[in-house]
């Protein structure tokens, strides 16, 4: 049993976590491209069947339920240090170790905000913030795709669409789209080269989601969705009235230029139904589209992607009080959650939705945020989790769903390790059932119940 709690404390008090992580795990003679100096740890059991997967250890119950969970499952693991003392007293160059991993990866994200200690002791806002930002562009992230029910979000990054002052707006020689921000073109062509093998791949609708008549890097991006289209088997129904590619031909040829000569092989033969959208409209199709169960992929630039994942998160609760009233309304007595699940919708708050960064070289980091992990944390320090019965204690599920989905991506077709995982999870959910235990008894119970892999 590692002992948990201590962890939590030296956190909390600003303590030597790094040489208490240090004890726990042995040092990976795996290093990242590029950083031979960088700090990596390994535990669990590498047997040579499965795939190894990295962690990110960065805050509170990030940190905390990544260390329980590992330690109960057994499965063979890298680990990088990442906490917000850390990375900041590193400069943020652990963000590079952890972004170039050679293997499919899981980020923790915790609260943006934290107060660190600089070089002479004083609080300081951490460097990098969440570090999401700095990640992305060090491990060269073109997108992050995101599924909840029948919707699935292609989010394009960096990709902000904001300029419309032309004379500021050229394209470098390097491919950054320069205007009052700076976009990589060639993770634009790589978004929506994914974005149509996708459609392509599932035969879902393919909804465009752009701003390419106001904002000029949006032109850009449509550009290029316009010259991947030229040659594939796919149908547009609505599409923009000017073609975004002919609109911006020769800067979109530069970016062109620089993408590997086999980018389109193969795409003569992809196929499916693209309509093209200006993405402000995408809110209200996106609504239609999940009431109407119709299976969807969107490609939506950074800040939009963002904007329209908020929306899938939020929008069930609303549908599901709306039909509360609704009921009420014509004097029925129906459990609107039970009826939801019996139409066959599957979405919930939000909280489950998974999010899986894309890379130009090495496999996805499977990410997923934990809003208020510090103030759940504090709580456990202060011996009282459930705040007087007000509160349930921290449910770690979250932590076992996002690691059975980054191993899975990580050890395609083996099916022993799926059913493996599938049935650690039935224990877990007999743990923690209506009354959910402590963590630190949820951690003990789980750890007598699952036997590790390979054991």
């Amino acid at each position: 049993m590692i002992d948990l709690l201590s962890i939590a404390r030296t956190e909390a008090d600003g303590g030597d976590l790094l040489n208490l992580l240090s004890g726990l795990f042995e040092p990976s003679e795996v290093r990242p491209e590029g950083y031979s100096d960088a700090v990596v740890w390994q535990g669990g059991n590498h047997d040579g069947v499965v795939n190894p997967v990295a962690h990110s250890l960065t805050d509170a119950y990030a940190l905390l339920g990544t260390i329980a969970t590992v330690d109960i499952l057994g499965l063979p693991f890298y680990a990088v240090p990442m906490w917000s003392q850390y990375r900041h007293d590193t400069k943020l160059v652990s963000l590079g170790w952890f972004g170039n991993m050679p293997c499919t990866s899981v980020k923790w994200s915790t609260a943006g905000d934290a107060y660190v200690n600089d070089e002479n002791g004083n609080k300081v806002v951490v460097m990098g913030k969440s570090a999401n930002a700095p990640l992305r562009t060090q491990a060269g992230v073109y997108c992050n795709v995101r599924p909840y029910g029948p919707i699935t979000v292609v989010r394009c990054m960096p990709c902000l669409p904001y300029s419309q002052d032309r004379d500021k707006f050229v394209v470098d020689d390097s491919g950054i789209v320069h205007s009052e921000m700076n976009t990589p073109g060639i993770q634009m062509a790589y978004a929506n080269r994914l974005f149509l093998k996708m459609v392509n791949d599932s035969g879902h609708l393919g909804r465009v989601a752009m701003k390419p008549t106001q904002a000029m890097e949006d032109g850009i991006n449509a550009g290029l969705h316009s010259w991947l289209l030229k040659g594939t088997k796919f149908e547009v129904g609505r599409r923009y009235a000017v073609d975004p590619y002919e609109e911006h031909k020769e800067r979109i040829d530069q970016i062109v230029s620089l993408l590997p000569s086999d980018f389109k092989d193969g795409m003569e033969n992809w196929g499916g139904r693209i309509e093209q959208h200006i993405s402000d409209t995408n809110y209200g199709l996106l609504i239609w589209d999940l009431i109407e169960k119709r299976d969807t992929i969107v490609l939506a630039t950074d800040l939009d992607g963002d904007r329209l994942t908020d929306l899938l998160a939020d929008i069930s609760d609303p549908l599901r009080a709306f039909g509360d009233k609704v009921v009420q309304h014509i004097g029925q007595k129906v459990n609107m959650r039970d009826a939801w699940s019996e139409m066959g919708y599957t979405t919930g708050n939000g909280r489950d939705m998974t999010s899986v960064m894309h890379r130009m070289d090495g496999p996805p980091i499977h990410e997923q945020t934990l809003g208020s992990a510090d103030a759940m944390l504090l709580r456990l320090l202060d011996g009282d989790e459930s705040l007087g019965g007000t509160k349930r204690p921290y449910d770690p599920r979250i932590h076992f769903v996002l690691i059975r989905d980054a191993y899975i991506d990580a050890n395609p077709g083996n099916s022993e390790l799926r059913n493996w995982l599938d049935s650690a999870l039935e224990i877990f959910d007999g743990i923690y059932g209506e009354n959910r235990p402590g963590f630190l008894d949820g951690y003990k119970a789980l750890k007598e119940a699952i036997i590790p892999w390979g054991s």
